[in-house]
């Protein structure tokens, strides 16, 4: 008997296995354990990657950790951040993006701060809460094959060197810029244009500089292009342009690392924890879904860093995939609903990479018209940015649909709770009084079939936004982005007909 036949006639079932567990395959799990669904993590290294990698996440990231359960893990590990801005090499203000510093919309502050291995491990630790999942380390899938109303997974246990495999309703590549999913699926990336080499250098203060300030710092320079960034704790980065010429591994030498430094500290301010080269691209899958394989996070797109963005748009991917898939699964939804998942994140994360790159060509100086309002260049006021908060594609809706696509505010509600932990992981219509009052049963009966938890109350923030959106009735999916809305009992019908 070969050594994997035992493995082979007994192969394990699941509806969804994940291939890695970074912090997008670990956000899936989660909300797929949420939901109950049977799921695997495979994850090819043995223990959490130990030092920085991703830095920033915003209010939706923080609104998807409410929504597992893990917020309140969370908020004693990150930093709010007051923001960013851009200067020349004269020291001259060209852009300015602070953040509000108090709670917005979202019901959370717009922008964190964090260390990745503290985030992997609130994630990870979250996971040990759904009886539906599993988490195995040291794994190394290999192969992919079609089988009867599934796929099959080969994989390979690196501690003991033996082959396994395992049956799953769908695969999610998780695994990152070189995914194997993606290879499998045999499509290339789309090239957005923005392709240079850095030096990465994190470290950690040896005694305190508060002249370095909480600000993320973009030095634009056409000689050498640089990003400050003040992490958590004693944590700092610097993100340095590689010049064409010069040799990149020689750069990260400790002594030129800290040539490098000189402007901002010396080696008796900071102790180096990590030194590393990258190349920064920007790049699209130009198909996220092939059948039974899905793709998402940095398998999906690819960003570079100036927007702090890589990250958050691989969580959005977990938040709008998670619910579609447990629709599909449990037989709420047909398979086509997974079309609609590339047809929305796709052209999202894609205005996100969009300005990262245009905000790189100010960086570098080489296309700083992009960037700047005429009058910022020649010496003018400096410009003001805000976040942006592109809507969705509207695949998915019904009703009146002006407000579709927005991502929804998390109002308080009248017993002190927020939106999301009344509603959960679920749709949510967010209805005026006098509205739910006149609602007939019937439609009542057809959101409770639909599985929509109906919100009436008669709260100052709730109400302010049904009446700016000029609607009596909002629908809110569980990603918490707009269905559409109702401005009549009629048009309430057409909605709940929708989901």
């Amino acid at each position: 008997m070969a050594p994997n036949d035992a493995s082979r006639k007994s192969t394990e079932q699941v509806e969804v296995a994940i291939v890695g567990c970074g912090p997008v395959g670990a956000m899936l799990a989660n909300l797929l354990g949420l939901q109950g669904i049977s799921c695997v993590v495979l994850e090819r290294e043995a223990e959490i990657y130990a030092l920085p990698r991703a830095v920033h996440f915003d209010d939706e990231v923080m609104r998807l950790f409410q929504t597992i359960g893990l917020a309140d893990a969370m908020q004693p590990l990150v930093h709010v951040s007051p923001g960013m801005k851009f200067i020349d090499d004269n020291g001259r203000l060209l852009l300015d993006w602070s953040r509000p510093q108090g709670i917005g919309p979202q019901a959370w502050h717009t922008s964190y701060r964090f260390h990745q291995p503290d985030l992997e491990r609130v994630l990870r630790s979250g996971l040990v809460r759904w009886p539906t999942v599993r988490v195995r380390l040291r794994t190394e899938v290999f192969a992919v094959e079609e089988a009867a109303a599934g796929v099959e997974v080969a994989y390979e246990d690196l501690a003991t060197a033996c082959l396994g495999r395992l049956r799953a309703n769908y695969v999610v590549g998780c695994d990152g810029a070189r995914s194997l999913i993606r290879r499998l699926i045999g499509r290339p990336m789309e090239d957005l244009g923005f392709h240079e080499r850095w030096l990465v250098i994190d470290a950690i203060l040896r005694r305190p500089r508060p002249d370095l300030g909480d600000y993320s710092i973009q030095h634009c320079s056409a000689r050498r292009p640089a990003t400050y960034v003040r992490g958590t704790g004693d944590r700092r980065r610097w993100e340095i342009a590689v010049l064409p010429h010069e040799d990149g591994a020689a750069l990260t030498l400790p002594a030129a690392v800290y040539a490098l430094l000189q402007p901002w500290v010396t080696p008796e301010d900071v102790e180096l924890e990590r030194t590393a080269l990258y190349t920064f691209h920007s790049a699209l899958a130009s198909v996220w879904r092939a059948e039974r394989l899905l793709l998402a996070g940095d398998s999906a797109h690819l960003t570079p860093p100036f927007l702090g963005q890589g990250m958050c748009a691989g969580m959005r991917d977990a938040g709008n995939l998670a619910w579609k898939l447990a629709r599909v699964l449990r037989g709420q939804a047909d398979d086509g609903l997974l079309d609609t998942y590339q047809e929305e994140r796709c052209p999202h994360v894609r205005e996100y990479i969009e300005l990262a790159v245009r905000l790189g060509g100010l960086i570098n100086t080489k296309a700083m018209a992009a960037a700047l309002p005429e009058g910022a260049l020649p010496g003018g006021e400096a410009a003001r940015m805000s976040s942006i908060k592109p809507t969705l594609k509207r695949v998915l809706t019904g009703g009146w649909d002006a407000p579709a696509g927005q991502i929804a505010p998390q109002p308080l509600l009248a017993d002190g709770s927020r939106l999301d932990d009344r509603v959960g992981y679920r749709f949510a219509a967010l209805v005026e009084p006098e509205l739910a009052e006149t609602m007939p049963p019937r439609i009542r009966e057809l959101l409770a079939a639909r599985d929509v938890v109906i919100v009436a109350d008669e709260t100052p923030e709730q109400q302010a936004w049904l009446q700016q959106t000029g609607a009596a009735a909002v629908l809110v999916r569980p990603d918490r982005y707009v269905l559409g809305a109702a401005r009549s009992v009629q048009e309430l019908d057409a909605l709940a007909q929708a989901i």
